[in-house]
């Protein structure tokens, strides 16, 4: 009779004297290595799977060849207690309190007459108001209340601090030694290399500019037209962005020997025709080159500072620029880049501002202070009722512990 293969292979199930071996993985070799060691009783730790059967197969090796790195460390579990009652716990009161401050590194520095460190508290947000005139209809933007004495304690703070800016900004990188106008030209040029560069990494590439341009005319416009795209890309290439800024810098000075006559732009809106250059660059420029405030220089840094005071709530610098000019002097439009570029470079940095070192979070003026975390250690005494012990006795091995508990406040 015809019988089916699924029916020959059941009947032969029975006459197989010898069982076919599992495939060796990990968990099974790792039971295999424990029984060995006489802990065969013990718990099999489970490995995670791969999820790919081939690839483990293909790295198997003999059966009886089993690496050290293939099985897991050995470890005898402890002895389990019985518990037939759930611990019981009952608090006393507190015998002690220690309360401790804990501050990041970076935020100590200033302390108080006693020498302790001073507390770091968070003000509150007082930003420029616009009022209106319900008669005549003229509006009116008034400072926010203690913008002085901000501005006067960051003053302070950056007198007794040499931030980055102070000796490698743009406005100090021309040469002494050229003509006004050429001074002008190199603190243009230094302007357009300091986007999204560090002022260490711009000053670099202006001196390579000064020292390696060929000479005469060196570093000047007609130096920069006289030298091929790569050299000059080779010159500047620490910068960030240096193939764009290359392409600039030629198209720049080729506009400036065509339409300006050679010398830069006296005019915000001829600054801001030259490719690459946006108003923050061209405000600065107009106030560096030409000695004329006629708006302030906003970078992220005063972007994010002025922000972060809650002077006023905005998302684009060029917002954060026309709010300040509402309201504040003429006379600090000029110096207040400075100023908060130095302050964010060395206090009120992006990532890990040093809140302890400010004058401005110990005396709760700034809304964005970083407060260290209070934590208390309360020292009590407990009563514990164990379930059974050891010997299976029920209730024994009771008492009174002292136990220590960290609270974050």
């Amino acid at each position: 009779m015809k019988t089916s293969r699924f029916a020959r292979e059941t009947s032969n199930i029975g006459k197989n004297s010898e069982i076919v071996p599992h495939r060796n993985t990990r968990s099974f070799a790792a039971s295999i290595n424990a029984f060995a060691a006489g802990d065969a009783g013990g718990s099999v730790v489970k490995q995670e799977d791969d999820g790919d059967d081939s690839s483990s197969l293909s790295s198997l090796g003999s059966p009886g060849a089993l690496e050290i790195e293939d099985t897991p460390p050995l470890f005898k579990p402890g002895k389990r207690k019985r518990h037939s009652l759930s611990p019981v716990t009952t608090v006393n009161e507190a015998s002690t309190i220690k309360v401790e401050t804990t501050n990041s590194p970076r935020k100590a520095g200033i302390k108080t007459e006693d020498g302790s460190p001073a507390k770091i508290k968070r003000g509150r947000k007082q930003p420029a108001k616009k009022v209106i005139d319900n008669d005549s209809g003229q509006v009116t933007i008034h400072p926010p209340a203690n913008w002085q004495e901000i501005y006067g304690l960051v003053q302070e703070m950056r007198r007794k601090i040499l931030a980055p800016v102070d000796t490698m900004g743009c406005e100090s990188l021309a040469e002494d030694t050229r003509s006004p106008r050429d001074q002008r030209f190199q603190t243009l040029i230094a302007l357009m290399l300091s986007s999204q560069t560090k002022d260490t990494t711009t000053a670099l590439a202006m001196k390579r500019l000064q020292s390696e341009l060929p000479s005469p005319p060196g570093f000047t416009l007609e130096g920069i037209l006289a030298i091929p795209p790569e050299t000059l890309n080779t010159l500047i290439y620490a910068v960030g962005f240096h193939n764009n800024k290359t392409r600039y810098i030629k198209a720049t000075a080729l506009l400036l020997q065509s339409q300006f006559k050679s010398d830069i732009p006296d005019t915000i809106e001829g600054l801001m025709s030259l490719p690459g250059v946006g108003p923050k660059m061209a405000y600065l420029c107009m106030s560096a080159a030409w000695g004329r405030d006629e708006g302030i220089g906003v970078d992220v840094h005063v972007h994010r500072i002025t922000n972060l005071w809650g002077w006023h709530r905005t998302n684009q610098p060029e917002e954060t620029r026309r709010c300040l000019e509402a309201w504040l002097p003429r006379g600090k439009w000029h110096e207040i880049n400075h100023l908060l570029v130095g302050f964010g470079q060395t206090v009120c940095l992006p990532v890990g501002r040093r809140c302890g070192e400010c004058a401005l979070s110990t005396r709760g003026l700034c809304p964005g202070a970083v407060r260290g975390k209070e934590v208390v250690l309360k020292r009590k005494r407990v009563k514990v009722m164990k379930g059974e012990d050891d010997d299976g006795v029920k209730g024994a091995g009771g008492g009174e512990e002292e136990i220590v508990v960290k609270e974050e406040v």
